[in-house]
């Protein structure tokens, strides 16, 4: 019963009125038919089209095309990735290109890269470059270059993502081969006949806050916990007609608040694709019925307003207001914060309470951490969540819900 109430107050406070803002080549963009995005600082988007690469910094359009940026090795931008240090890495089918704020300079097989065909670029922790391409993965730190292949026993389909867990590990997700979980040495393999995944064709790779691995993969997502062990798999997050099912992921990607956001694409079927949101319950659906500006999603991102920005290959959507979840509940008379926050949070009400009242925390589980008491006559309380363990947790108090993240 606890359950069942909590979700139906999450079902409640969720009502929302999300906006979507589309962007073509009419408003500025190169090319409608984009293949990859990323947010640089001040939230200014970085757009790799088929055409070369836009800039938007929300009010004006800049662009990098082979015959403006003598450095840019082709117009056809596979990957993109802005660096910590605000640089940006793009990767084509010709080699990675370079560019420091100024200037473009162009990496490939000749310079130390193992193949010039790039599916994606991440950066890890320190600072390095890792680049998935069509036969394994490279690391460039800068001077250097190491490349890992099948004959390294990465298995064949090239890299198609990348992702870091925090003990530096790399997850390198293949085209046709699972997953391999490099230690720096050795490479171990996670698969579908070994170890659940609801298929071996990686399509994207995310750590959530609560240290769990969602998998995506062309027959839906799989989500392991932090000991690499399978939870569950979804396979139906976005409605499919009659007699479809199976959702190809395009792109996972975590917002702000937690939810993770997914990219459905259904080639097979032309029209059908969208994206998804999770908020630890539910899946939520957006359509191009809902605003989207297209169906053919390619790639995700989140700026720091919590906007999730779609690539896709008829234009750009932003969806702002969304609320997946109850960060804010509409009908709350109480605000808590800061939210994510590394464990201290305060709970501020806009007016007191004539009689003490009960401030209880669950965990995404439903698991009741905290039973705290706001004395009648108090318009502030303190909770903290420094002992529990990073994720999502909901605070539940005077009728309402509201949830929380600890970093």
């Amino acid at each position: 019963m606890k359950q069942f109430l909590l979700v139906t107050m999450l079902a409640a406070g969720s009502a929302f009125a999300q906006t979507f803002t589309n962007y073509t080549s009419a408003d500025g963009l190169l090319s409608d038919n984009v293949n990859c995005l990323d947010v640089a600082s001040g939230d200014v988007l970085w757009f790799g089209s088929q055409n070369g690469v836009s800039v938007f910094d929300g009010v004006t359009w800049t662009e990098h095309t082979v015959s403006t940026d003598s450095g840019l090795v082709n117009n056809t931008i596979q990957a993109i990735c802005v660096t910590s240090a605000g640089d940006v890495w793009v990767g084509t089918d010709f080699g990675a290109s370079f560019f420091d704020g100024n200037s473009w300079s162009t990496f490939t097989t000749a310079d130390g890269l193992g193949n010039n065909q790039i599916k994606c670029i991440e950066e890890d922790a320190q600072g390095d470059i890792w680049f998935g391409t069509n036969t394994g993965v490279s690391e460039y730190n800068g001077s250097t270059w190491m490349t890992i292949g099948t004959a390294d026993g990465l298995p064949f389909g090239g890299v198609t993502a990348i992702a870091f867990e925090s003990n530096g590990n790399v997850w390198l997700g293949s085209g046709l081969g699972g997953v391999s979980v490099y230690d720096g040495t050795n490479l171990a393999p996670i698969t579908s006949s070994n170890d659940g995944l609801v298929d071996d064709r990686i399509r994207a790779l995310q750590f959530d806050n609560q240290d769990q691995r969602w998998v995506g993969t062309s027959k839906g997502i799989s989500v392991l916990d932090n000991t690499n062990l399978l939870s569950t798999n979804h396979t139906q997050i976005y409605s499919m007609p009659a007699p479809d099912t199976l959702n190809p992921i395009e792109d996972i990607a975590m917002d702000n608040s937690g939810n993770i956001w997914v990219g459905v694409y259904v080639d097979y079927l032309v029209t059908e694709g969208g994206i998804c949101a999770f908020d630890g319950f539910d899946w939520t659906e957006y359509h191009v019925s809902d605003g989207l500006v297209g169906p053919v999603i390619r790639a995700l991102s989140v700026d720091s307003q919590n906007n999730i920005w779609i690539a896709t290959s008829t234009g750009v959507s932003k969806l702002s207001n969304h609320q997946v979840g109850l960060n804010e509940s509409n009908q709350a008379d109480w605000f808590i914060g800061p939210n994510p926050s590394e464990g201290l949070f305060r709970i501020a009400l806009k007016h007191s309470k004539g009689t003490d009242s009960n401030v209880k925390v669950f965990t995404s589980d439903m698991r009741l951490v905290q039973n705290n008491v706001l004395l009648a006559g108090e318009k502030t309380l303190d909770l903290s969540l420094e002992a529990e363990q990073s994720g999502i947790y909901f605070v539940v108090f005077d009728g309402s819900i509201q949830r929380i993240v600890r970093l």
